[in-house]
């Protein structure tokens, strides 16, 4: 009901008229004397967005007075009915089971890692109404550790191999009283060989979803289940959130938690609803997703080529933008869906779109504020330039003293060449190694690795890009690379760009150079990756020590995933 609403039916009860902004609830039906409106007024203050609120804080918010169960400062969308984490409603504490006296749930329980027979796990310590003196932690129903005092880590150790577990936490005080069940995580051991997405082993598979591609790509993330990726992938980057003002802002609200899922287009069947604060779109599909394959791994990635302009002004207070960050990935609504961070800035102190000019230390100083602020139990990584070339992007910023901080780079090996040229020369878009007639004598993806490793980066921290598309020119007449053009060859989306899946049927390949494929076909020249190229550059990968791949875009491949499973078959 509408405030203006309120105050006429309070003007024609005779009741004295309250300033604007104070909050009033009408009293049930059966209290009211007929023919008139009685009024309970609330002496809370209404609740805003973009304060600090403090434990115990009482606000109203449409009528209903809410008590703050954990400190924080408000966002939009943080509206109290839409964060039972962070307010209760006054009162709620008889049949709800929602004790004032026993300490609140702990928040956001998480994997950090699986091994072959270990388990570790994380999770937030609430600020809690009373002191907390410990948590508990449950393997299924099963209590199986009680931590002291703030610790918030315990790794279950004597698991078997290749065995989904099921995990809770609550917390505790001094007088024995328990918190309710944090929410709950399955986690999925590898087998006892030892991989199974072990984040020191080589075999990580990362996937770039991009959230504008269930538009006119009409492609969600239930595609990633029923494709059979999702059980070849071990981790998620979801493409992108935006840079603004220096803060992490988010990209397309309706794709990312308000898109309406029917049960046909779910992961799990089941439709999404209207109801106040449900999670929609994206966020609660990857959400599904994760319970149906515990090992997946979510980042949230920002930036990208178009929203990378905001970066430079990041980088001239690095805390506030971590801050920004954390709390936007870490939004109570869905806060258990990503498991961290990803920054793709193009390029830090050289040109992309823009041109950065925050200088050398800018990306590295960026880095060690995400890692300070995210802490060890988050992923923290970076999609980095692979121009290897001297004086190029490489060289530009400290890739090698922000290593220390990211738990791996995901190099952009691909794009070195294409129809921006639109003359030509024809030339693989990515190149693993160097051939006669290159156009650019240091734009190959072994150049790019062998510099990092040079910089002094651990080749275990790096990550081999594969493209899921190509590139190509149209009025080509040679087959061979190095051929004149007149233009960029038509694409579904843009021009001088395809989907591999397009391409392997309309222009197939049928010639190889320097560990990719190009195809002539007509007057067009493509060059694209194959399940047999991508073979040989998962070989490559392990002769590095690489620490396994990662591809743009998962729309791109086949509907039965056919890239994705020789990159899989590839790594082992």
């Amino acid at each position: 009901m509408k405030l203006r609403t309120v105050t006429r039916l309070l003007a024609a009860a005779g009741a004295l008229l309250l300033p604007l902004g104070t909050a009033v609830a009408l009293a049930p039906a059966a209290s009211a004397v007929p023919g008139a409106a009685v009024a309970a007024v609330s002496a809370a203050p209404a609740w805003q967005p973009s304060t600090a609120y403090t434990v115990g804080t009482v606000v109203s918010y449409n009528g209903v007075e809410y008590e703050c169960r954990q400190s924080h400062t408000s966002l939009p969308g943080w509206e109290p009915p839409n964060v039972p984490a962070l307010w209760k409603p006054v009162g709620s504490g008889g049949g709800g089971g929602d004790d004032t006296s026993a300490p609140t749930v702990p928040g956001n329980l998480r994997s950090t890692a699986a091994t072959s027979s270990s388990v570790s796990l994380a999770w937030n310590a609430s600020t809690d109404n009373v002191g907390v003196t410990g948590y508990e932690v449950y393997r299924g129903g099963t209590l199986v550790t009680t931590t002291g005092g703030t610790a918030t880590t315990y790794t279950d150790t004597g698991l078997a191999a290749s065995t989904t577990y099921t995990y809770t936490v609550r917390a505790r005080d001094a007088a024995g009283n328990r918190s309710a069940a944090s929410n709950q995580i399955s986690v999925t051991t590898s087998n006892s060989g030892g991989g199974g997405g072990d984040p020191g082993s080589g075999d990580k598979l990362l996937g770039y979803f991009v959230q504008w591609g269930v538009y006119q790509r009409n492609y969600h993330v239930k595609n990633i289940d029923t494709s059979g990726s999702a059980a070849k992938l071990t981790h998620i980057n979801y493409a992108f959130g935006n840079v603004q003002n220096g803060q992490c802002t988010l990209g397309d609200t309706h794709a990312d938690y308000d898109r309406f899922y029917t049960a046909a287009e779910s992961v799990d069947g089941v439709a999404d609803t209207w109801d106040n604060g449900a999670l929609r779109g994206n966020f609660n599909q990857l959400r599904k997703l994760k319970a149906k394959y515990p090992h997946l791994k979510v980042l949230f990635s920002f930036g990208g080529w178009t929203w990378s302009g905001g970066f430079g002004q990041a980088a001239a207070n690095p805390a506030a933008f971590a801050e920004s960050c954390y709390r936007l990935v870490e939004d109570p609504r869905w806060a258990d869906v990503f498991d961290g961070i990803d920054i793709d800035w193009e390029y830090p102190n050289a040109c992309g779109l823009t041109c950065d000019s925050s200088g050398p230390a800018a990306f590295r100083d960026l880095m060690a504020a995400l890692r300070a602020r995210f802490g060890q139990n988050y992923l923290v990584t970076a999609a980095i330039t692979a121009d290897g070339t001297s004086g190029g992007k490489i060289d530009a910023a400290d890739y090698a003293g922000a290593a220390q901080y990211v738990d791996w780079y995901n190099v952009m090996t691909y794009d070195f060449f294409g129809a921006w040229a639109a003359q030509g020369p024809t030339a693989p878009h990515s190149p693993l190694t160097s051939y006669a007639g290159i156009p650019n004598a240091g734009f190959y993806s072994d150049n790019a690795i062998q510099k990092l490793k040079s910089k002094g980066v651990p080749a275990s921290k790096l990550l081999l890009g594969i493209g899921f598309y190509g590139r190509g020119w149209t009025g080509v007449t040679q087959a061979a690379p190095g051929g004149t053009a007149t233009g960029p060859a038509p694409g579904t989306y843009e021009q001088g760009i395809e989907d591999y899946k397009v391409l392997k049927t309309r222009c197939p390949a049928n010639g190889t150079v320097a560990g990719t494929a190009y195809a002539h076909c007509g007057n067009q020249w493509w060059s694209y990756d194959t399940p047999a190229t991508i073979g040989g550059k998962m070989s490559y990968a392990e002769d590095q020590g690489l620490g396994g791949s990662f591809f743009w875009e998962l729309s791109g491949d086949t509907a039965n995933g056919e890239l994705i499973t020789a990159m899989r078959n590839g790594l082992g």
